[in-house]
């Protein structure tokens, strides 16, 4: 991007909008993703983007996406910056569109359960304004209060209370999109339509790289008149799948099933270690009927199965803490490489894909944490959330140690035929192992469709797929 383009820009849509000072665009290096964090904390170079549009309605998307599409400017969408997945690598060639400024909460009507915000409304603020109708959207990603809208939407995300009430795809009802010639798409007008493909899905999970998702209308649910807690001790994992497996195809939905591994209780539970012995926690909630029964079916399963039940406090500790995570350089300051890894499985894969995880990720020089607890449920199968941790004796190993327990983990998981991305996305991180999921003509499939939609590459290139 050249001075002449820049200045231009700057014309088109005023100085407010358009940050250009090398101190601002610093902080837009990059997102929450861990490589990026460890290469600062190194001293390592990062390259800014050109410049940052800060858009305040829809008609400056368009706008500035017009200007780049005849200019041939790269054009990277921008959150709240909370992605762990390599979705942004901003250069000096390239326009990041900070969408933090479109934070308007549109209608919240309380009879047809709709909800619209534009798209860098933040997580929390969305909730606590619907919340205040007696509502809520159901999505609880651990990023709530540092997500937007717009991000959960283009990766697709999955929230912590998903079991009952969905992942964000159940959760949409409609799309504002600007594609990249600055042209505007709405998407979904009912409830249910049968009118050809479903064009929202080619948005979510998209990453930026099909269009700018500028608004997005929830469908949204009361909030539950009551709630209870429960957990037990499992003997092991398998054991406890087996429980879940039980009661999600009992049709019961507690909206929190969360299974940790003997490990993750001795670090994240030390209160309520019991022997060797895995933790099953859950919230339920409802109808007070419901709720009552869902518990009493559940403690008739738990029995049927010789699990033992644990202190309910433990699922209180969860809820309090649940979003308390350290800060990167935190970790890289005592020495420690670390990162999650989120994938899933069919019921009768899961028990060998968590074994075979584990131990590739043991196989890792300076491992010193390999561990995984189960977060979504599903009539089919449940997903995996695997921690590893990593101490090597000297820091410059830290990143070949990173990418290494990335590979170990995604390509076990592959060989036992799970799916290597569950909730958190693609990004650069991932692109090279999506073929394990799509399929070598999916990944084609999907190289198709980019290059339809965004026939000149300018959206957020190098993300998502090669």
């Amino acid at each position: 991007m050249n001075i002449e383009q820049l200045n231009e820009l700057v014309q088109l849509l005023g100085e407010e909008k358009v940050i250009t000072s090398a101190s601002d665009l610093s902080s837009y290096r990059f997102d929450y993703w861990c490589v990026k964090h460890y290469r600062d904390w190194q001293g390592q170079h990062i390259d800014s983007p050109a410049c940052v549009v800060r858009p305040h309605r829809t008609e400056d998307v368009q706008a500035t996406m017009r200007f780049a599409y005849c200019n041939g400017l790269p054009v990277v969408p921008f959150g709240l910056g909370s992605g762990v997945c390599g979705g942004i690598e901003p250069s000096p060639s390239q326009i990041l569109l900070d969408m933090g400024a479109m934070n308007a909460i549109g209608h919240i009507d309380d009879v047809d359960l709709l909800a619209t915000f534009e798209a860098g409304v933040n997580g929390l603020v969305a909730e606590e304004a619907v919340a205040k109708h007696g509502l809520t959207i159901g999505h609880w990603p651990q990023s709530v209060a540092i997500s937007s809208v717009g991000g959960w939407v283009s990766t697709r995300a999955s929230g912590q209370f998903s079991t009952a009430y969905g992942n964000i795809e159940d959760i949409i009802y409609a799309m504002e999109v600007v594609l990249p010639n600055g042209e505007l798409l709405q998407l979904g007008k009912a409830p249910r339509a049968a009118a050809g493909p479903d064009l929202r899905h080619l948005f979510m999970g998209a990453e930026g790289t099909m269009g700018v998702v500028t608004k997005v209308t929830f469908s949204l649910r009361r909030q539950a008149a009551h709630r209870e807690v429960s957990a037990y001790y499992a003997a092991d994992m398998a054991e406890g799948f087996k429980i879940q497996r039980l009661i999600i195809q009992s049709e019961w939905r507690p909206p929190v099933m969360r299974l940790y591994d003997a490990s993750e209780v001795a670090r994240l539970f030390p209160a309520f270690v019991s022997g060797n012995c895995c933790v099953l926690l859950m919230v339920h909630e409802g109808p007070v009927s419901r709720v009552k029964a869902e518990l009493s079916d559940i403690k008739d399963l738990c029995d049927e199965q010789g699990l033992v039940a644990a202190d309910n406090a433990i699922v209180h500790q969860w809820m309090e803490h649940r979003n308390n995570v350290p800060k990167w350089k935190d970790l890289l300051a005592q020495g420690f490489i670390a990162d999650t890894v989120e994938v899933s499985a069919t019921w009768q894969q899961i028990d060998a894909l968590y074994d075979g995880v584990i131990a590739a990720l043991n196989t890792v020089p300076s491992i010193v944490n390999a561990s995984g607890h189960s977060s979504h449920v599903y009539r089919s199968g449940i997903n995996l959330y695997f921690t590893f941790v990593c101490q090597p004796e000297n820091a410059a190993d830290m990143e070949d140690l990173y990418f290494e327990c990335w590979d170990k983990a995604l390509s076990a998981t592959a060989a036992f035929g799970g799916g290597v991305a569950h909730h958190h996305g693609v990004g650069r991180l991932r692109k090279n192992y999506i073929h394990h999921d799509l399929g070598e003509n999916g990944v084609e499939l999907l190289r198709l469709l980019k290059q339809s939609i965004d026939h000149k590459g300018i959206m957020n290139p190098g993300n998502l797929i090669k």
